[in-house]
């Protein structure tokens, strides 16, 4: 497929909202600042707010000189980010708003259009109707939604084909701004720019997987969000999952949108169901009760909340991927809020040689090597392998486990910890969807989620509670320990 043209527009719906600022705003900054934003690209700001051009360009200086670091901060830059703004407010509910924010879009473009739907999902496919009724949706745009994509599979369809009814599928990108994260992108070049890993990639050699995406933040102010939602939806549904088939995945012909795509959603629709008979030994869910975090005293979730809910903040699977290469091997996963530690990390544990020559003590001590590959909050890979340990000993070797550890903050010292979404509005301004999220990916995600969410509701299973601080449930623990694993705390 010919990729488009670069953008002429960016227009960011909800440009003055929180997302925005924190991340959105930022990390056009950093793509002006190392001259990477196409020489003719305008960036259209519009929401409620009732903003001039110079008011929306003052709050992005604001939120630059805020968000940036004053000793990277490069104020020739930001006048620069600044001279391509303009602003417009407008509500995809007010008919006459929207044909003024359509009537500037055809003054400022000068080719393609990137559309940012950085809003809730429900505004997703009135902005598109919108759009297209004023002549704002031709085939020179594309349009990025940001995640969750509907709260199961049918509000998801529903979401997706009204988007379709005005935006073809290759001009529309969903967000999951995992994909964007450097770590994530380190883990496709681990696998399929390293010889020797590929080989040992298959249940022959691997015992486990553990895929782990933990916060020690509460709901933050979210919470009539998140209790409609709740780790399933909002964690599990989507990075894990995206996570777990870049794992997973068999190699793609080429590093391009539709091969990558296509051997990601091979392996969604090879994931083993986890339905009514199954979410009691494949499943937990928990809610944090109160506890402590780095020894200062936190409420519990329904504190919190200010009212009793069923919503878990913690999930935990044991998930398998019934095909060819993967037979057999558990994948856990596990995401919660409230845990001991920040951490985004997936360790993949080889299996044990299948004799030790070494007998005796050093035959005891010997351990499976083990792969870990974090991406939060620092970047590193680490292999542990068996060593011999140094000294005499009169009844032979004695064996160590050891670690090969490479910091990308050490190694790449010189280079800046960039925000996930630095790579992916580059690469949707580009017109290159390889890291964003194709329709059958989401819906696929979906029905697996939506089967284990039914055999929670089928047989009343309630979230477990667990102290803040802690790492989940004592079942979580139960679950991957009587299959002889261990979770990697």
């Amino acid at each position: 497929m010919t990729r488009p043209a670069p953008a002429s527009l960016l227009t960011i719906f909800g440009a003055t909202g929180d997302l925005a600022q924190r991340m959105l705003l930022p990390s056009l900054y950093s793509l002006q600042a190392e001259q990477l934003l196409p020489d003719k690209l305008r960036i259209l700001g519009t929401a409620r707010s009732e903003l001039t051009r110079e008011g929306f360009a003052e709050l992005v200086a604001n939120t630059i000189h805020e968000r940036i670091p004053a000793e990277e901060c490069n104020e020739a830059a930001l006048r620069g980010l600044l001279d391509r703004l303009d602003y417009i407010p407008a509500s995809v509910d007010d008919d006459a708003s929207m044909a003024k924010l359509a009537a500037k879009v055809e003054e400022l473009r000068d080719g393609d259009v990137l559309y940012h739907l950085s809003t809730a999902p429900r505004f997703y496919v009135p902005a598109c109707r919108a759009l297209a009724a004023h002549g704002a949706a031709d085939a020179g745009t594309r349009v990025m939604l940001e995640k969750p994509i509907g709260k199961d599979l049918a509000s998801a369809e529903a979401i997706n084909d009204g988007v379709a009814q005005y935006f073809d599928e290759d001009r529309v990108y969903r967000v999951d701004h995992y994909l964007g994260k450097e770590g994530v992108q380190n883990l496709i070049a681990l696998r399929f720019g390293n010889v020797m890993f590929e080989p040992l990639w298959n249940a022959r050699h691997i015992e486990q997987v553990q895929i782990t995406v933990a916060e020690t933040v509460g709901v933050e102010g979210r919470g009539d969000y998140y209790d409609d939602s709740g780790a399933m939806r909002d964690m599990l549904q989507n990075h894990l999952l995206q996570l777990l088939c870049l794992v997973a995945m068999e190699p793609p012909a080429r590093f391009e949108p539709t091969a990558v795509r296509n051997e990601k959603i091979k392996v969604l629709r090879s994931l083993r169901a986890i339905g009514r008979d199954h979410v009691a030994s494949e499943s937990v869910a928990g809610q944090y009760s109160a506890g402590a975090i780095d020894g200062v005293a936190v409420p519990g979730y329904a504190q919190e909340l200010g009212r009793d809910s069923r919503t878990e903040t913690f999930v935990a699977l044991r998930a398998h991927v019934d095909n060819w290469r993967w037979s057999g091997v558990p994948f856990y996963l596990r995401t919660g809020k409230r845990l001991p530690s920040r951490c985004t990390e997936i360790y993949i544990q080889f299996r044990k040689v299948p004799y030790s020559i070494f007998g005796g003590r050093a035959g005891s001590d010997m351990l499976p090597n083990g792969l870990l590959i974090r991406l939060q909050p620092e970047e590193r890979i680490e292999l542990d392998l068996m060593a011999k340990t140094p000294g005499l000993d009169r009844s032979g070797l004695r064996l160590s486990q050891v670690a090969l550890d490479l910091d990308f903050h050490e190694e790449f010292a010189n280079a800046r910890r960039r925000i996930s979404y630095e790579r992916l509005y580059l690469d949707a301004i580009e017109g290159n969807g390889t890291l964003f999220v194709r329709r059958d990916e989401t819906e696929a995600a979906w029905q697996w989620v939506d089967a284990i969410l039914d055999g929670w509701r089928s047989a009343n299973i309630a979230p477990k509670p667990y102290p803040a601080g802690t790492w989940g449930p004592s079942a979580a623990v139960s679950l991957i320990e009587r299959h002889g694993h261990s979770w990697r705390d």
